[in-house]
């Protein structure tokens, strides 16, 4: 074996004896873990390659925090909430579509900030009573949040795994969006069903629309209140039509539209809101601080370009079992860290197949590390947020939606320039 392999062992081993014997949270393991592995492979200056690991995903950190403190100011201004009693009191009548709508709710936030943690904390915890009091149980609501949060985190506009592909092998975020939308949607649909209709048809939902307040959306109407939504959107269109006079950049975006919030809904805290906001999404910005230094000690070590040959190297016929396997596996380090170090090898090796789609496809793969213990951020804050204090019943309720998700995936790379071809 040779020393690359060793080192690798080594830093997932501190890494994980952080986690699981020592109990630390995920950012400490994986900087002793990068520190181990500086010192044990002879890195020349490792303070230097720390700090820079840490800078490493910066860009992909501010456009986390920023997209989190509109997420919560949308929500503090009462438009998110006004937005999910729009749906249920116009699809009252309709429980399938009722419970396909407020899935997509979910998925919002994911899809501005890129991250399922976003979408739990946020549209989940809205829309978790509404679940409860619609004859969902606390393990099927909190199964449904986590999938639909990290389906969110997956779709259009902002999808940061396929962005970390894509810079890997120097290919821009241009073109995903239809595939994303094929990738993720009919999931969503599919989850929403399989997960909420089967109770929600056989409740009175009358009194689920009794127990709704619609005072903000009376008072302040629903273009007034969803506006700053729809900037966002607009602002995204415009910065990648038009760079050259709207190329804003998405973190002064969400900053912009957040103070949007202030004066289109409630007033409320603008500083606290954000600070608030931040002080949800610091665990993930840890993550990503310690995914930066650990990819960083792993290419000073040679470790990834260990890794990078021998996917390369894998016959043709197990390629696809290792992408199934070992993406979602190093997801229980970070979804962000397995896109980055998997992702980019997986995807060298896909060349051959529609580079967007597949990298697209290697994207949803990747989120499904956030069903992976001991990180499983969508899990464990679905579980918060429902109430139950141990996440274990909705990982296990997960497990034949992975399959699922990962099956689904895998075709979508088999048969890209099919699908190519169709689009």
């Amino acid at each position: 074996m040779s020393q690359e392999f060793w080192l690798f062992i080594l830093m997932v081993g501190v890494f994980a004896a952080g986690c699981f014997a020592l109990k630390w949270p995920v950012s400490v393991s994986m900087l002793v873990a990068s520190v181990a592995g500086a010192l044990a492979g002879g890195v020349q200056d490792p303070v230097r390659h720390l700090v820079e690991g840490t800078f490493g995903y910066v860009d992909t950190i501010l456009t986390i925090a920023t997209a989190m403190m509109f997420m919560t100011g949308f929500k503090d201004s009462g438009a998110l909430e006004a937005l999910t009693a729009a749906v249920i009191k116009k699809f009252n009548k309709w429980p399938g579509i009722l419970m396909i709508l407020l899935t997509f709710v979910i998925m919002v936030p994911g899809m501005i900030t890129g991250s399922s943690t976003a979408s739990v904390l946020t549209a989940g915890a809205v829309v978790a009573p509404m679940f409860a009091s619609m004859g969902m149980t606390a393990v099927e609501s909190g199964a449904l949040i986590s999938i639909a949060a990290i389906l969110g985190m997956i779709a259009p506009p902002v999808n940061i795994p396929a962005m970390l592909i894509g810079g890997g092998i120097d290919m821009p975020y241009v073109g995903f969006e239809l595939p994303l939308i094929l990738l993720t949607f009919p999931l969503a649909i599919v989850f929403a069903l399989w997960f909420g209709w089967r109770k929600v048809r056989h409740v009175d939902r009358s009194k689920v629309l009794a127990s709704l307040d619609f005072s903000t959306l009376n008072q302040y109407g629903g273009w007034r209140l969803f506006s700053p939504l729809i900037l966002i959107f607009v602002l995204m269109i415009l910065d990648k039509a038009v760079p050259s006079i709207f190329g804003l950049g998405m973190p002064l975006i969400f900053m912009l539209c957040t103070m949007l919030t202030w004066i289109t809904g409630k007033r409320f805290n603008l500083l606290q809101s954000a600070k608030k906001s931040i002080e949800d999404v610091l665990p993930v910005l840890g993550i990503l601080v310690g995914v930066g230094m650990f990819i960083q000690i792993m290419t000073a070590t040679g470790v990834r370009g260990f890794i990078v040959v021998n996917a390369l190297s894998v016959p043709p016929a197990l390629l696809y079992v290792m992408i199934a396997i070992s993406i979602p596996l190093f997801g229980a380090i970070s979804a962000f860290g397995s896109s980055s170090v998997l992702g980019v090898p997986f995807m060298l090796a896909l060349l051959s197949q529609d580079q967007i789609i597949a990298a697209a496809s290697l994207s949803l793969i990747a989120a499904i590390g956030d069903f992976m213990p001991p990180t499983a951020l969508a899990a464990i804050f679905a579980a918060k947020v429902v109430g139950l204090e141990k996440y274990g019943t909705v990982l296990k309720k997960l497990v034949v939606p992975t399959l699922i998700i990962i099956v689904y995936a895998i075709l979508f790379i088999v048969f890209s320039k099919q699908i190519r071809a169709v689009l």
